[in-house]
């Protein structure tokens, strides 16, 4: 099961005490209260404290006087020591001063309080003692709380190696997680409750003769059996002839005479309904219901409530308690013990040297032999021989064992040859034990654990044949040498210590269970000794049976309602809370923990599920590799490839034979270029093109394959060496990232999980491309040293993975290739490979015919042309559903259902081979069925085809199912006797339900999880079995011929059985009425018998195991309890207590762990690590969360604000569940025209809709009626409201009792929106609702069974004779009535007793010869296989699927934020996001709006663009490639933040790992080039500018120096004004210039010399996009155009020759390389500087 993540660290924790603080300071004056001999000797008193309350009751001390007084003794005793010890710690503690008084430990209040009880029961008893107060007397409930002292002799283990805090957090959740479960079945109850009160009400109307008077009503006035009848005549049952329907309450029954089930009002219905949920006389309550209301509301009433509070509700608790556990049991891992191998103590493994050189393990016996046996016997010892016959020895006793049987009263037992055998076999091994012994010395031979338990049967089994030992307690010993079988399977040793290997987990629950039930039998035992007519609680034996009994589930209802009828109508609400409590604790969770327990056994350890997992992957490719064995055969043929001859050609020689499939490649080859060619023609047809290029490819699979095989090689390489060059890139820029102290003057936050995450990819990526970073120098420090060493190992570790990935993939590929080889080597070289019925060709068009209408489908899937992706339509599910499966497949399901709803109709008295209606359906099924499987076999072939329909058991079952309906069809035999093979071939008819599993795909994948564990669950029987044989054999030498007694309670002897006497008969179950004066019961004269149990007996090992076999169900054990103790002693019911413990605690428990384990299996989680785990739930949650329909608030403070607020706050919604709440307590009384309270009911519900009506309409104003149609709930809140006005105003206007059933549905619906407002209920309904939908197929695949047995149960018992439990009610006379039937045995009510019914055979009933219909016996053997096999099937095997589901729901939706990968806030913080940024509530947004609301979200999905740009830009790309830019929806964002939060290495499975990793490398590799790109282009625009910058310089220079020359060879004139305007305007013209020009002067050949220049100056002042950011345009810098005289003057040449040198195209190439590759570092480390070009504008 689900492991925790933060528990499996294994830290060194200091002790945690939970136990009292027993060592007092050493320097209190008192020394003897620190002894550890007094804390032992205290808690060896806790328990004779127990001991002595247990004794402590009237019954015991009237069987047993002197008790009296010796229980008086020890209290004084007890009372004495326990005082002195309180005293002593008052004194040293002080009583109420100080940290660590008295009064503030708890544990010390404790023990106050148990001494006070003590000194309260003393005192009672000493008033007892002196007849002051009577022994029967309720003062006796004074001594209650004392069993509760039993907490001290336990509470000494309550320290754990776990820090307090995280012991205190794991009980905290686990008591909330048990308290939300116990609400969630508090609500079903509550709604389950209120639907029987109005449905039903009371059920007092009983069947009573004609002259029944008020007031006098007795036994013999009720019909016999006492039957329930409805007054209407139109429903429920109706009074036979000299009875009436009449109301026992208006005749003057009182409330405890009519008993306290049923449905008068709110508390008793919650308390009926609790009842009918534990599955416990469920079915009489439905009986009831039929006889008195319409049969459709029963059935749909108490169905759906055993299908939801039994099933699915009840369940939870189990999840809770395994989730719980699985937590626990990793943080107690170091006090239970590890698992670890079966490998024996007695030996140890050593490394020794072999002959190479190596080192290898080697077992070494620890045991080595010591004694002073000579070497032969020692080696003899040793021997397998010796072993094997030992065990078979062994096998024979066991057989030996189970042959005894009852020969007789008058046969002489002591000295039979069964006894003689158990002698001779006990003395054989005892020599066995000597010669161990002699063999092995004392001391070696008791080490191992095996040979002390064979020590200890020898020891017993000697005692045992003892002749006045014999068929005695000793019994077991001999019983218990078939445990030693086991050795025999090494599978079924391993699973044995797999279960019970490590034995204090097991023990420990064991010990709790026991001390709970010691302690409770003892409190119940002080609680109802004292009421009178109540024998269950006199003495502790008899509450200790029926506590156990509670705790078995079996007749818990039965102690009940007696102490609630004896300790009357005050006390029995409180009796039947006290009753509900322990049974809720006892059967829910009590029985989840042994269930935990066997999970957690069968658990595998972390650090071999990865291992399992590449195991299996290897597993997988080996069996794909390999043909089935039906198309191997043809490789033991000779090859007979297909020959053909070319003619036409020219030639001198003759012409040898060509294989056909080497000209065909030519001949396709060929039409596919002539195909091709014509598609460049106009009139040429594409479609003909494609086709026959389709068809080439087809042909020619192989060698293409190869070809791009060969490609892909070439591509892989490349790619993998640009990987290796991106990683090495992107390991440095990390390292210097990682070394850099760019984040040491930031304050410090936590970093997100997505950042983490990155950089752990980051890191493992550069590890695994980087190996030279991985020398050590010597100069580094020894922490670096150690740094890198786990670099390296981490390295390695990569490096080990990776090959491994690549190694199972490459397997696989290879596997499917050579798979496809071989078939078409086989189909190459075989004429008669795949040729249906080796007749048809694989080509025939009647085949293609054939092919085409057999895989016809429905697909409505529509592609993007561009992108190719699928759009989700609007009746997408009804496609889905309609896509399931073939149009063929369709037909035959629908011809199948209408098959088995003709069978529905067919009963004993109403027979197929009679009526010609009902065979009209068999016709059209078998002419259906013909067609179908005609065109399957010549579409696939029939078994030596690769698609063949018998490949597997369902084509054999299809075959099978359609020759006994036509051999039935041709035969319809009209005469069928019993027990004959027409009647099998009848009952073989009813498997055609299971042509379902067939040809429904999810059916055939429950059949697979049914049985791929069936290796498990066949070792689980055996454990059963062995256990049954063991008590089953001792049950026979004990009590063989003992059970049997007169039927006459009076008469003892044999002898003495005869006559005739007369016997009472049991009216009803329910009444409690008492016979008046001179009354007697009703009872009639029946013959004395002298015989066995009608049901069961131990006469044979035969009849013991369907014994043992029914009470291993839990059904009938009472009664075998009470006739053992009965007629042969009380002490032989420790027996059957034994048995029925281990049975039920272990047995049972056992099969719920393996159905679970192989659950998980099959789906592929059993092997999946914690992180895995996690991830499953991660992506289940994610497909079912949904956006928030929460519209925004108003911007505006105005009204609609103010209502916004209103309706939103936490306030209002609490408000809100209340009056739902108060309004469904309207209807704790049946709401009845006649009865005047439904009237002001009524009318104050019209107050709450009222109400409610009001809520909507705030609600409305609130969010806008477009808001609030956003919500489902507020959709359903609106539809509840307009009901309630329907309802108000139809009440007002008829009042009648129609509007009064609608307006208890209005509240019922209401009652619903309960679980919308509480997130706990929300949580386990969607558990419930999810397990719903998943179990839907399981559900089916139940049903299917059950209609399968129904049709066979009407054919094999449809007659039988009424019997105790087969009746007018349950009885196989219909397909309806057997369901029903089949139903109530599914939840185990009764189910051996109707077992034993369809058993009667002559001369108890009438047998016919001729048919089966005319006689009203039973059948033996049938009833012994239908009944056990179906209740195993469904009982313990597909309803523990149901479990199975619910466990792995409730750790989907109820797993702890600690326990999330992402959790609850996590989720709800991005649905708000999403919500502001999908304003227009679509539920898509444009790709380019993914980035703003990345930049929106905070906390652990937070990205920081400061730190984590580069993921930032991953994250952005993967939407926009995986989208094409497209709208992505609410669960595509969500799974990539998944996918990015997660270690991915550690979270995915193999294929998936692979796939992301492919897709996450090639993200990084487009990011950098495109990111390379952007910026060289940069680059290339600051060249550009240099360039323009240093032709301005240059041409100013040139002017400037005209101008220098221009003065100095003409000397100013008088004229200077004119000359220098003109130069200004020529200046302004210059300055003009390298603009202009720039576009026509190029620097040397760059990438991008062709329109690059022209586009960025077009490109100028507009904002660019570039990888989904918008960028800004940089600010042109200012250029000087004016150069100093004084630099001319000085330095004019050297100053040009840097000017020059700066335009130099080599130079500027060197310099925009350095740059380029200087933001590139940069870049990756995410500390460039960039200029406004890189601001996101978000």
């Amino acid at each position: 099961m689900l492991k925790r993540k933060q528990s499996s660290r294994v830290e060194a924790q200091p002790v945690t005490d939970f136990g009292p603080d027993e060592s007092l300071s050493d320097n209190a004056d008192i020394l003897w209260i620190n002894k550890p001999w007094v804390h032992s000797l205290l808690r060896i008193c806790a328990i004779i404290s127990v001991i002595s309350v247990c004794m402590n009751t009237p019954m015991t001390f009237e069987h047993y006087p002197p008790l009296q007084y010796v229980t008086f003794t020890l209290d004084t005793l007890l009372m004495f020591l326990y005082t002195a010890e309180m005293i002593a710690k008052m004194h040293i503690r002080g009583i109420v001063k100080g940290d660590s008084s008295y009064v503030k430990d708890r544990w010390c209040v404790f023990d106050g309080f148990m001494v006070f009880c003590l000194w309260v029961s003393l005192v009672l008893q000493v008033f007892e003692i002196a007849d002051i107060v009577d022994q029967m007397s309720p003062w006796g409930m004074l001594r209650i709380p004392r069993p509760l002292i039993m907490i001290r002799a336990f509470r000494i283990y309550f320290r754990f190696e776990l820090p307090r805090t995280r012991i205190t957090n794991i009980l905290k959740r686990s008591g909330e997680q048990i308290w939300s479960v116990s609400i969630f079945l508090l609500f079903f109850l509550l709604l389950y409750g209120i639907l029987g009160v109005q449905m039903f009400g009371t059920f007092t109307y009983h069947c009573v003769v004609n002259d029944t008077k008020p007031g006098n009503v007795t036994w013999n006035s009720l019909a016999i059996p006492d039957t329930h009848c409805s007054p209407e005549l139109e429903e429920g049952y109706q009074c036979p002839p000299g009875f009436k329907c009449m109301d026992l309450e208006d005749l003057g029954l009182s409330r405890q005479e009519l008993g306290y089930s049923g449905f008068n009002e709110i508390g008793t219905s919650i308390f009926t309904v609790y009842e009918a949920a534990s599955q416990e006389g469920w079915v009489f309550l439905m009986y009831r219901a039929i006889d008195s209301f319409p049969r459709w509301r029963s059935y749909f009433y108490f169905i759906t409530l055993i299908f939801f509070l039994a099933w699915l509700v009840k369940n939870v608790f189990i999840a809770v308690i395994i989730e719980t556990f699985a937590e626990i049991r990793v943080q107690f891992q170091q006090m239970w013990g590890s698992r670890s191998s079966t490998t024996s103590t007695a030996t140890t493994q050593m490394f020794h040297e072999d002959a190479a050189g190596g080192w290898q393990l080697v077992a070494v016996d620890v045991n080595k032999p010591q004694g002073r046996a000579p070497a032969c016997l020692q080696q003899m010892m040793r021997s397998s021989v010796f072993h094997m016959f030992i065990l078979s020895m062994v096998t024979v006793d066991v057989i030996v064992a189970a042959s005894n049987y009852h020969k007789g009263e008058t046969f002489r037992r002591q000295y039979d040859e069964f006894y003689l055998a158990e002698v001779a076999f006990t003395v054989l091994f005892d020599l066995e034990a000597l010669l161990k012994i002699w063999c092995l010395g004392f001391t070696g031979y008791i080490s191992s654990s095996l040979h002390k338990f064979e020590l200890l049967l020898v020891i017993g089994t000697t005692l045992h044949v003892y002749p006045d030992l014999y068929h005695s307690q000793f019994t077991y010993f001999q019983v218990l040498r078939v445990v030693r079988l086991i050795k025999i399977s090494p599978a079924l040793e391993d699973f044995v210590y797999k279960i019970f290997g490590p034995g204090k987990k097991l023990g420990s629950l064991v010990v709790f269970t026991a001390s709970l039930l010691i302690v409770m039998s003892a409190i119940s035992l002080q609680m109802f000794c004292f009421v009178e007519e109540l024998d269950r609680f006199t003495t502790f034996p008899r509450a200790f049976m029926s506590m156990f009994q509670i705790l078995t589930q079996e007749g818990w209802v039965d102690v009940m309602d007696q102490t609630l009828n004896a300790v009357g109508h005050m006390w029995a609400p409180v009796v039947a809370i006290y009753f509900i409590l322990y049974h809720l604790f006892a059967t829910l969770i009590l029985l989840s923990l042994f269930v935990a327990v066997i999970l957690d056994n069968l658990e595998l350890d972390e650090d071999l599920k990865k291992l399992k997992q590449l195991k299996q992957s290897e597993a997988n490719a080996d069996t794909k590799e390999k043909l089935p064995l039906r198309l191997r055969i043809f490789e033991k043929f000779p090859n007979r490839p297909q020959m053909v001859k070319i003619s036409k050609l020219p030639s001198d020689f003759t012409v040898p034979k060509i294989r056909e499939s080497f000209m065909k490649q030519f001949i396709d080859r060929q039409q596919q270029d002539t195909c091709c060619l014509l598609r460049s023609l106009p009139s040429a047809s594409s479609s003909s093109c494609d086709h026959s290029k389709r068809s080439a490819i087809e042909d020619n699979k192989y060698i293409d394959q190869k070809l791009r095989k060969s490609v892909f090689s070439i591509r892989a390489r490349n790619l993998l060496e640009k990987e290796t060059a991106v990683t090495k890139i992107l390991r440095a820029c990390t390292r210097q990232r990682m070394l850099s102290g760019s984040f040491e003057g930031q304050p410090a936050k936590e970093r997100s999980i997505l950042s983490v995450q990155h950089h752990i990819r980051q890191e493992r990526r550069s590890l695994r491309h980087g190996s030279n970073s991985q020398r050590i120098s010597r100069g580094k420090s020894l922490e670096t040293l150690t740094q890198d060493h786990s670099n390296t190992v981490r390295y390695r570790n990569a490096q080990r993975e990776d090959s491994e990935i690549k190694m199972i993939q490459e397997k696989k590929e290879q596997a499917e290739m050579k798979r496809k080889v071989q078939e078409e080597e086989l189909r190459e070289n075989h004429p008669y490979f795949d040729k249906p019925l080796f007749i048809v060709g694989r080509e025939h068009r009647f085949r293609n015919f054939c092919r085409v209408v057999v895989r016809a489908r429905f697909n409505a899937s529509k592609t993007d042309p561009v992108t190719g992706a699928v759009k989700n339509t609007k009746y997408h599910q009804l496609y889905d559903l309609l896509g399931l499966v073939t149009y063929l497949d369709w037909v035959m399901i629908i011809v199948t259902v209408c098959s088995c709803i003709s069978m529905m109709f067919e009963s004993p008295f109403r027979r197929v081979m009679h009526a010609p209606t009902l065979q009209i359906a068999e016709y059209v099924f078998v002419i259906f069925m013909s067609i179908e499987l005609n065109l399957k076999i010549m579409a696939d072939g029939l078994f030596f085809t690769p698609t063949a329909v018998i490949r597997d058991f369902g084509g054999v079952m299809d075959i099978f199912i359609y020759l006994v309906s036509l051999i039935f069809l041709c035969w319809m035999p009209q005469n069928v006797p019993a027990e004959s093979g027409a009647q099998l071939l009848m009952v073989l008819r009813c498997l055609r339900p299971l042509r379902i599993f067939k040809l429904v795909p999810q059916m055939r994948k429950v059949v697979r999880e049914l049985f791929s564990g069936f290796k498990e669950i066949f070792l689980v029987s055996i454990l059963l079995l062995t256990l049954m044989l063991v008590f089953a054999s001792f049950g026979v030498q004990l009590f063989a011929g003992k059970l049997a007694k007169c039927n006459d309670p009076n008469i003892i002897r044999r002898e003495d059985c005869n006559g005739i006497f007369r016997i009472n008969v049991s009216v009803s179950k329910n009444l409690n009425l008492k016979l008046r004066p001179g009354e007697k019961k009703p009872g009639f004269w029946v013959p004395r018998v002298w015989a066995n149990p009608r049901n069961f007996n131990f006469d044979n090992v035969g009849n013991a195991m369907l014994a043992l076999f029914e009470v291993l169900s839990l059904k009938g054990w009472v009664e075998v309890r009470d006739v053992i103790i009965h007629r042969v002693g009380p002490m032989h019911g420790i027996y059957i207590h034994v048995f029925v413990f281990l049975g039920c605690m272990i047995g049972l428990t056992l099969f719920v762990g393996v159905v679970i384990a192989n659950f998980n299996e099959n789906k592929g989680t059993a092997l999946l690590t914690v992180d895995q785990r996690r991830w499953e739930d991660l992506k289940s949650r994610l497909k079912i969360a949904q956006p928030l329909h929460l519209p925004p608030r108003p911007d505006n403070d105005g009204f609609r604000a103010k209502m916004y607020d209103i309706t939103q706050h936490p306030f209002f919604k609490r408000t809100i569940a209340l009056l739902v709440l108060a309004q469904s307590v309207l209807l704790s009384v049946k709401w009845d025209v006649e009865d005047p309270v439904t009237v002001p009911l009524a009318t104050m519900s019209v107050v709450f809709t009222f109400i409610f009506v009001l809520e909507v309409t705030m609600k409305i104003i609130a969010m806008s009626p477009a808001g609030f149609w956003q919500s489902r709930r507020n959709r359903y809140d609106l539809l509840v409201t307009s009901l309630g006005v329907v309802w108000v105003v139809l009440h007002f206007a008829l009042l009648n009792a129609y509007t009064y059933m609608m307006g208890a549905c209005v509240i019922v619906f209401r009652f619903f929106s309960i679980c919308g407002k509480h997130v706990t209920l929300k949580m386990l309904l969607l558990t419930v609702v999810v397990s719903m939908y998943k179990s839907f197929f399981i559900i089916v695949g139940m049903f299917l069974l059950l209609l399968c047995y129904a049709f066979a149960g009407v054919v094999l018992f449809g007659t039988v004779k009424y019997g105790e439990n087969i009746n007018r009610h349950a009885n196989f006379s219909s397909a309806g009535k057997a369901i029903t039937v089949l139903f109530r045995i599914v939840t185990g009510e009764d189910w051996n007793k109707i077992m034993h019914d369809c058993m009667v055979q002559p001369p108890f009933c009438t047998p016919d010869e001729f048919t089966y219909w005319a006689t009203d016996c039973g059948n033996y053997a049938g009833a012994l296989m239908y009944f056990c096999s179906f209740y195993v099937i469904i009982a313990y095997i597909m309803l523990n699927l149901l479990v199975a589901i619910i466990v792995e729901n409730f750790s989907l939706f109820y797993s702890t934020e600690e326990d999330q990968l992402l959790s609850y806030n996590d989720l709800r913080h991005f649905q708000i996001i999403w919500n502001m940024v999908d304003d227009k509530r679509e539920g898509v947004i444009p790709t380019f709006r993914v980035k703003f609301l990345l930049r929106l979200l905070r906390g652990r999905l937070e990205v920081d663009l400061d730190k984590d740009k580069l993921l930032f830009k991953h994250m952005c790309y993967e939407m926009e490639r995986l989208h094409n830019g497209g709208d992505v929806t609410f669960h595509d964002v969500l799974s990539m933040l998944s996918y990015r939060s997660v270690d991915i290495r550690k979270s995915l499975q193999l294929e998936e790992l692979l796939a992301r990793e492919q897709l996450e490398y090639t993200i990084e590799e487009e990011v950098a080039k495109q990111t390379i790109r952007m910026w060289l282009k940069k680059c290339l625009k600051r060249i550009r500018a240099k360039q323009q910058q240093s032709c301005s310089i240059i041409h100013s220079l040139r002017e400037s120096q005209q101008q220098e020359l221009s003065r100095f060879l003409n000397p100013p004139s008088i004229e200077t004004t004119q000359p220098s305007e003109d130069m200004n305007a020529n200046s302004q013209d210059n300055n003009m210039q390298p603009e202009t020009g720039s576009q026509q002067q190029l620097l040397s050949p760059t990438l991008s010399d062709r329109g690059g220049s022209r586009q960025d100056a077009a490109d100028t002042g507009k904002p660019q996009r570039k990888f989904g950011q918008w960028r800004l345009p940089s600010a042109p810098k200012p250029i000087s155009h004016s150069v100093s005289s004084v630099n001319l003057r000085f330095g004019g040449r050297t100053t040009m020759k840097s000017v020059v040198c700066k335009m130099n195209p080599m130079t500027d190439a060197a310099s925009c390389g350095s740059e380029v590759k200087k933001w590139w570092t940069r870049q990756l480390t995410v500390e460039s500087d960039e200029s406004g070009d890189d601001l996101l504008d978000i």
